[in-house]
């Protein structure tokens, strides 16, 4: 009898286990897919769901192809490969299965995969420069988020010459008459296969905010722009850049397409040999090209114009938006290129980048005294590499749309070594993705303080906000006015004190806008 009443409880725990943390599945239009369920963070996991056919053999260098349907059940448990690359940042920490071509999957976190649940959804774009990067990267993790009642995803879209060659051959094999763009495409076709499917993992399909850093807040700029995506947006948040000049700016198709001439050129193999090479060759002849990628195209179909225009003429789509950047994007010593912390070296800086506006620069990056310059130098660096760029995707919007924006600076400084003899003079580029996704670990950040999940805990909860009503406000919060509001031009400040400030140097980006010719 009581072996009989043992092996129930053992039958019994069994059971209650495989409920909790066993499997789970989902019908999508291509086929079923078994994820996890995670017991201990209350969520459905998927990992390494293909939204579009792998892009290899005939399909290298095509536009993303709709997935192929399956039969039985695919399980979706673990990591895809990462795009080809290299880790050329050195602090992108991969959880899938190598490099590959064949990349094209997404992972999707879920508090429940009730159909028709119709919870906000967030699709996550990696930044890495168009040229590295991967969504299984840990800051990425979609579970904090995922916890407060929102469908988180992370796609992976492909990078460098994989993702972004251009050549005037593969633009005539093209039914749009245009090459390049694959990354850009794959998001499109991510967004695409999510509007289909996300209903049977709970998410709302007419509820998609796309969001991302970098090159991924790049994308969403592309993507609120782009013809094929803008109807599927409910909202977009941007982390440092928008595609605009001088940031990653896309360029006509003719210039792409004889950067890509050249580069088979010089690979000493006539274009359809090229074409046709292993990975590896081709990855090694992007290698040693000394390019650090390729420029997005106007190609008259993902981009039929530059931003600017497209903004300009209210294109887009109108949708609300919450974008920002870091207070110190770039280093000071990369704009005075090693040189001493003087006046003088600061000074013949400036005269070098602009020599025609030497004293109108030099006024508006004041330095009375040595002790001003690595704020001036951080502040002119970060502006020219991608502070400006990410101001002018706001300012457009705030201009040609009547739905909001919500304007941040994230000042906190990550706590470093204390020993370490390096200060820097802000928060650093990416420094802040970690606070916004939820994802700050004392594992890969020994010196966080609990202010800093403070820091976090209210960022997210701006966000999440933000992603189910298209406002960052709520009782309890620092009230964030959206730049329309009494017309001020004002900006949310996160640190250890949340802070609204109607910014002093609204001038840098409004010299910045006549330089580049953005105006």
């Amino acid at each position: 009898m009581r072996l009989k009443f043992l092996l129930f409880i053992a039958v019994l725990f069994v059971i209650c286990t495989g409920f909790y943390q066993g499997t789970v599945e989902v019908q999508t239009k291509y086929g079923i897919v078994q994820g996890e369920k995670d017991a201990q963070l209350n969520l459905d996991i998927f990992k390494g769901i293909p939204f579009a056919q792998p892009p290899v053999g005939n399909l290298r260098w095509k536009a993303p192809q709709t997935p192929a349907s399956w039969k039985g059940v695919r399980e979706t448990k673990s990591f895809a490969p990462a795009a080809v690359q290299t880790n050329v940042f050195g602090d992108m920490v991969y959880r899938g299965d190598g490099f590959s071509e064949d990349c094209l999957y997404l992972n999707i976190w879920t508090p429940e995969t009730q159909p028709n649940k119709k919870l906000p959804v967030l699709v996550y774009f990696y930044g890495g420069g168009f040229v590295a990067g991967d969504g299984s990267e840990p800051r990425y993790d979609g579970a904090s988020l995922a916890q407060q009642g929102i469908v988180v995803i992370t796609v992976n879209y492909r990078l460098n010459i994989f993702g972004f060659f251009a050549h005037p051959q593969l633009s005539a094999e093209s039914d749009y008459a245009a090459s390049g763009n694959y990354g850009l495409l794959d998001q499109n076709a991510a967004l695409r296969w999510v509007a289909e499917n996300i209903s049977g993992f709970g998410g709302d399909p007419s509820k998609i905010t796309i969001a991302g850093e970098s090159a991924g807040s790049i994308s969403v700029s592309a993507q609120m722009a782009s013809p094929l995506s803008r109807e599927l947006l409910s909202g977009a948040i941007g982390e440092s850049g928008g595609m605009i000049k001088p940031t990653l700016p896309p360029v006509p198709l003719s210039e792409a397409e004889k950067i890509g001439e050249e580069v088979v050129e010089k690979s000493g193999y006539t274009f359809e040999e090229f074409r046709k090479l292993p990975t590896d060759s081709i990855f090694k002849i992007y290698n040693t090209s000394g390019r650090f990628g390729f420029p997005v195209v106007i190609d008259n179909h993902f981009l039929p114009k530059s931003l600017p225009e497209i903004f300009k003429e209210g294109e887009q789509a109108q949708i609300p938006l919450l974008v920002g950047w870091n207070s110190a994007e770039m280093s000071p010593e990369a704009f005075l290129q090693g040189n001493d912390f003087s006046l003088e070296n600061f000074r013949n800086k400036v005269g070098e980048a602009y020599p025609e506006d030497r004293e109108r620069v030099l006024d508006l990056y004041p330095v009375q005294t040595e002790a001003k310059v690595k704020e001036a130098a951080t502040n002119l660096a970060s502006d020219r590499f991608i502070s400006y760029s990410t101001w002018k995707w706001a300012e457009l919007h705030s201009t040609n749309s009547e739905n909001p924006v919500y304007r941040y600076l994230f000042s906190r400084i990550r706590p470093a070594d204390p020993a370490s003899e390096y200060k820097p003079s802000g928060a650093a580029h990416a420094s802040e993705i970690e606070y916004f996704l939820g994802n700050l670990s004392k594992e890969y950040f020994p010196f966080l303080k609990e202010k800093d999940f403070k820091i976090s805990n209210t960022i997210q909860q701006y966000l999440v906000n933000f992603i189910k009503t298209g406002n960052p406000n709520s009782e309890g919060l620092e009230y964030w006015p959206s730049l329309k509001e009494k017309q001020t031009n004002s900006v949310m400040v996160m640190d250890e004190k949340f802070q609204v400030i109607k910014p002093d140097n609204e001038n840098r980006y409004r010299f910045h806008d006549q330089y580049y010719g953005n105006d």
